[in-house]
Parts: C-alpha cells; sequence; structure tokens
C-alpha cells in the first residue's frame, strides 16, 4: 500500500471515528430534558398550589406554559434519538440477537418513528415542532394581551409567521428534491 494510500485510509478512519465527539452533546440535552422535567414538576406544583384563587386566564396561560414544556421536552427527545441514530450510531433496541418472538415485542414497544425516520423526516419533525412551540408561546402572548406592549406583540407574531414560512419552504423543498430523485 502506497503511503499516499496509508494517509487516506488514516484520515478516514479518523473521519469516521469523530462521529463519537457527538455523543456528549446528546448526553448533555439528556441534562436538559431533566432540567425541563424539574421545570415541569416546579410549574405544577404552582399551578396546584394557586388554583383557587387563580383567574381563568391565568390558569389557561399556565397550562399553555405546561404544554409548551411538554413540546420542549418532545423535542429534545426527537433530537436526541433520531439525531443519534441518524449522525453516530444505530441503537439496537433488539433484546434477541437472533430477532426471536421477544424481540418482535420489544421493537414494536418503540415507537415507529425511531425506526424509520432519516435526515429528511427529522428536519420536518423538527420543525414541525418548532412550529408548535411558537404558536403556543404566541398564543400565551396573545391572550396575555392587555399586560403586552403592541410592539411586543407584533414581534411575536412575526416570529412566529417567519417559524410558518421557513417549515412551508422546507417541507415544499424537500417534497421537490424527493421528486427530482424519482421518488
Amino acid at each position: 500500500m502506497s503511503f499516499s494510500k496509508k494517509v487516506e485510509k488514516t484520515l478516514e478512519t479518523l473521519l469516521f471515528a469523530s462521529r463519537w465527539l457527538l455523543a456528549p452533546f446528546f448526553l448533555a440535552l439528556i441534562l436538559c430534558l431533566v432540567a425541563l422535567l424539574v421545570q415541569a414538576e416546579m410549574h405544577v406544583y404552582h399551578v396546584i398550589s394557586t388554583v383557587f384563587r387563580a383567574s381563568e386566564t391565568s390558569v389557561v396561560l399556565d397550562s399553555l406554559s405546561l404544554i409548551d414544556l411538554t413540546f420542549t421536552g418532545a423535542l429534545v427527545v426527537l433530537v436526541i434519538f433520531a439525531g443519534y441514530e441518524n449522525f453516530v450510531s444505530r441503537i439496537d433496541h433488539l433484546d434477541e440477537p437472533d430477532g426471536g418472538a421477544e424481540a418482535t415485542k420489544t421493537q414494536a414497544s418503540w415507537p415507529t418513528w425511531m425506526r424509520t425516520i432519516d435526515f429528511n423526516g427529522l428536519k420536518l419533525k423538527l420543525m414541525s415542532s418548532i412550529v408548535a412551540i411558537s404558536a403556543i408561546q404566541t398564543l400565551r402572548v396573545l391572550l396575555d394581551m392587555n399586560n403586552r406592549t403592541n410592539q411586543e406583540l407584533a414581534w411575536t407574531v412575526g416570529i412566529h409567521m417567519t417559524f410558518v414560512l421557513s417549515a412551508v419552504l422546507l417541507a415544499w423543498m424537500d417534497r421537490i428534491s424527493s421528486h427530482g430523485e424519482g421518488h
């Protein structure tokens, strides 16, 4: 083997192994998920402790905050699993190496998207999750508009519409590119 081929092979091995540098990022996201859980628990405690003296609007806003935390947590889980599977390593979710009956039960308990999502699907799911989170935030601001300035309302709606437009354009570009590949 020539020197240049050895250098090329070493470089390719190093590049391929570098994907494992992403693993700590996914571990950090797990810690962020724990932080979101703590915030959600604190929020539920606040809602329960104030429910009898809070206004209906306040309870609705608190509920929307909890929905927002839930969507954000789901987004983090999506990024962790799909990102790890797409960029680092396949997750072996089968208990039985031969794929026996027990493996089928285990595989059936995993969400379908974890076995089928590709990078384009991940992008679309991420964008739709971001739009959903933005919609909840926009709704919270609009329900509390008496305490918001017109400028704040305009920025919130404008930012949300930017996310919506971005999601539509991303889906449109994905559709165009998939038709171009003969799908």
